[in-house]
């Protein structure tokens, strides 16, 4: 028997007592178990197995009464998870972990239930976005914020944040990583094994403010994912790393150029200082200095002016420069206190919506999709739409359960990075781009707009028809572009009519969007949008 498999024998074998912690259930259903009385009756009975478990107990679902295996779909379990999160919240208590197994073709599932009420998350959350060139030390440098663990000097504490087996191998981030630590009247919370979820939820639990990072990728190859991490979330501010040991490199020009695209104030750490003598790090501290006054941006050393001046400044036309370095933990502390005390900024008024990111299938859950909460408000229960699918068309769905950061809570706001549970939709009809609304919204599919375009670089001129990738919230799609007036020079900026090229999405007035083609790169605002057709 496997480890995994060890939980539910243990849990057989511990067995149903009148004053124990154990309960099995062959099933739950909303018809009967919530009708007439019996969801009162039951939540008692809930009640009663965690206090007997000193603030845990444990429900075996898809076995008798005898704890025989019996097995159930995978629907009549989801149902039944939807019914045991209803009686647990009318027992202030909350389904903290489920796990399940194969028992012919239906599922037996152990689901952990804890005291105490689910997290309600209406707390100031920061989200900040890391860019920077490949080797510069981004995810070691978050690595090291959220664990206050010293790096050993060859990326150790990068594996806190990268999530695939050839990223661990080879040391490079391919794709959007997500990390957490938070801060109360103490100072931070870090996380204290970030191998465990359990741990990194504990720190969602008892912050005041979090601050969570949406780490990108530095390699050249997978420039479209940075984008897509800095334009795709609803970040309120940009961390830029640049390496003392390499300086500002094209790579580091470009992402700079994402981050002022998306108007977000940003912060510069100069990282890895303890690798170089004092002369390089000054050199390097100019080189950045030159590059931000080059786009119009004033730097403004913290090791100079101090954190109370950032906090103040950081904005618009002022950009924070850190000196840091993992090994030492030198400047560590400056980002912490600039974390702690920066301001949201992000404006998240307005009915919910969210831009699908990502979508996986968690057996016995279903269709899950993540992303940032873009604006509005999200309540576990609530009915949504979601699409447009390519043909133009949105699904009803209704929300079965909310995570941030490993830890399921009631509602999630504008801002906050989670999985939505959906009931209604396969895992396999969500997309990269979708967006998910309120069930009484109207939305039109776009598959043409107009925008205020600028170039930011380009070999030649932009002619009708070119078909760069635009990036648009978490969108990634080719589309073409038609210059008002038949073309465009590098450094031009005026109005393009825009097509996407397979299918449409929603968007609207107001946005802002990246579009590349090889080295051409630019960026636009979305002036007016035009009825799919």
């Amino acid at each position: 028997m496997s480890r995994d498999r060890a939980l539910l024998r243990r849990a057989l074998d511990r067995g149903e007592q009148d004053g124990g912690d154990v309960e099995f259930k062959e099933r739950l259903s909303r018809e009967l178990h919530l009708a007439d009385g019996r969801r009162e009756s039951l939540a008692a009975q809930l009640r009663h197995r965690v206090l007997s478990g000193e603030g845990e107990a444990t429900y075996v679902v898809g076995v008798t009464d005898d704890g025989g295996l019996a097995g159930i779909d995978p629907e009549t379990f989801s149902e039944s998870m939807d019914v045991l999160s209803l009686l647990a919240e009318e027992a202030d208590a909350h389904i903290d972990d489920v796990q399940t197994w194969g028992v012919g073709d239906g599922l037996v599932g152990v689901a952990t239930v804890r005291d105490g009420s689910v997290l309600e998350a209406d707390d100031e959350h920061v989200v900040v976005g890391t860019a920077g060139h490949v080797d510069h030390g981004k995810s070691t440098l978050v690595g090291s914020l959220i664990t206050g663990t010293p790096d050993d000097g060859n990326g150790a504490t990068r594996a806190f944040l990268d999530v695939q087996p050839h990223e661990v191998e080879r040391g490079l981030s391919a794709d959007l990583s997500y990390a957490v630590y938070g801060f109360d009247d103490e100072g931070p919370i870090r996380v204290r094994n970030p191998d465990r979820k359990g741990d990194r939820a504990a720190v969602v639990e008892e912050a005041d403010r979090l601050v969570s990072f949406v780490d990108t990728v530095g390699h050249e190859p997978w420039l479209r994912t940075t984008i897509r991490g800095l334009v795709g979330q609803k970040l309120d501010y940009g961390l830029l790393v640049v390496a003392a040991d390499d300086g500002p490199t094209r790579t580091t020009r470009e992402h700079l150029g994402v981050l002022l695209a998306t108007e977000l104030p940003t912060v510069v750490a100069i990282t890895k200082v303890d690798a170089v003598d004092a002369e390089r790090v000054d050199t390097v501290r100019r080189d950045v200095e030159r590059l931000l006054r080059d786009v119009g941006k004033t730097p403004l050393g913290v090791d100079r002016h101090g954190v109370d001046a950032a906090v103040e400044e950081i904005g618009e036309t002022v950009v924070p420069v850190v000196e840091t370095s993992a090994v030492t933990m030198a400047g560590l502390d400056a980002l912490d206190d600039l974390f702690d005390r920066l301001p949201k900024t992000a404006d998240g008024d307005g009915e919910f919506r969210m831009y699908v990111d990502r979508s996986y299938s968690v057996t016995g859950v279903g269709a899950v999709a993540s992303g940032t909460v873009m604006s509005g408000e999200v309540e576990a229960g609530d009915e949504l739409l979601v699409g447009p699918t390519p043909e133009g068309r949105f699904r009803e769905v209704k929300v079965r359960s909310i995570e941030m950061h490993y830890h399921r809570v009631d509602r999630a706001r504008a801002g906050r990075i989670v999985g939505i549970a959906l009931k209604g939709i396969k895992e396999s009809e969500l997309e990269r781009g979708m967006v998910l609304l309120p069930a009484d919204a109207d939305p039109e599919p776009v598959r043409e707009f107009e925008a205020e375009v600028m170039v930011l670089n380009h070999p030649t001129r932009i002619g009708d028809g070119y078909e760069p990738v635009v990036h648009l919230e978490t969108i990634g799609e080719a589309a073409a572009f038609h210059p008002e007036n038949g073309r465009l020079l590098p450094g031009d900026t005026g109005k393009t009519r825009i097509r996407f090229k397979f299918r449409p999405y929603l968007i609207e007035e107001g946005q802002k969007f990246v579009f590349r083609e090889g080295r051409s790169k630019g960026v636009g605002t979305v002036t007016d949008v035009f009825a799919n057709e």
